[in-house]
Formats: structure tokens, C-alpha cells, sequence
């Protein structure tokens, strides 16, 4: 299910930014991103996110990071080690598979992520997770 599709549309303000490999949703807490179809994540397409969202970077802002995998594409699982060494703005990560081939993809992405990535069956799932972490449950109400 989309981001714009689903209940939190409505439940959560936010934005929406187009890039040319796919859409990012940023909330208060948290920022979904929905890649498209075939693309193969690289350094060249994290510098063009991290540049985006430099300003909350410098400002110290942590955020959670969902990844609504819509569609297939490929992702190197060693951007996680490097993102981690490089930025410490990211508080935990989800993962929403809507295939077992995506699923597994994630279980091994999960052990490339120093902080804490939760796999997830919908999108559903994985918002409800994010808006009970700890450092987001007392500022995040969902109707």
C-alpha cells in the first residue's frame, strides 16, 4: 500500500518530495520512502537524500526511516555501515516487504544496520511501530 493511500495520509501531516528514482514522505518523526521500480540503490542516489535533508542533519534532528518497498529494486547493504559511520540522525529503521524474496533482502540488510531495524509485512505495521518508539511515543498521537 502507498503512503498517500493509507490511513496515515490523514492521520499525520507531511510533505511529499519527488526525486527522479522516487518519493519521500517526510513526517514530524519519520520519512517513508518509495522507491521505483528497477533502481538500484547507491551512494550517488543516499548523497542526493542526504543532501535534501542536510539542513536537519545540522540541526541535530533525529528521525526514523521507513522504507516502503512498492516495488522491487536493488540496495547495497554496505550504504548501511557507511550512512552509519557518517550521520547519527537516524533513530531505527523499517523495512515493509510485500514479497518473501524482499523479506529475506532485509533480513540481511538488518545485520548492515547499527541501530535498530524492524522488518514488516505492511505499512500499517511499520508506522505503528515507529510512533511507539520511545524517543517519538510521547509527541506522536494517531487518531
Amino acid at each position: 500500500m502507498k503512503f498517500e493511500n493509507s490511513k496515515y495520509s490523514k492521520l499525520l501531516e507531511y510533505k511529499k518530495i519527488e526525486f527522479p528514482f522516487g518519493t519521500i514522505y517526510t513526517t514530524k518523526h519519520f520519512v517513508v520512502s518509495e522507491l521505483n521500480e528497477g533502481i538500484h540503490v547507491d551512494y550517488t542516489i543516499v548523497s542526493e537524500l542526504i543532501s535534501k535533508f542536510s539542513e536537519y542533519i545540522r540541526k541535530g534532528i533525529k528521525i526514523g526511516y521507513i522504507a516502503n518497498r512498492i516495488n522491487s529494486y536493488s540496495f547495497e547493504p554496505q550504504l548501511w555501515l557507511d550512512f552509519n559511520n557518517e550521520y547519527d540522525f537516524m533513530v531505527a529503521s523499517a523495512i515493509v516487504s510485500y514479497s518473501d524474496f524482499s523479506y529475506l533482502n532485509s533480513s540481511l540488510e538488518k545485520h548492515f544496520f547499527q541501530k535498530s531495524l524492524k522488518r514488516c509485512h505492511s505499512l500499517d505495521e511499520a508506522i505503528e511501530w515507529m510512533t511507539n518508539l520511545d524517543e517519538f511515543k510521547k509527541e506522536t498521537k494517531l487518531k
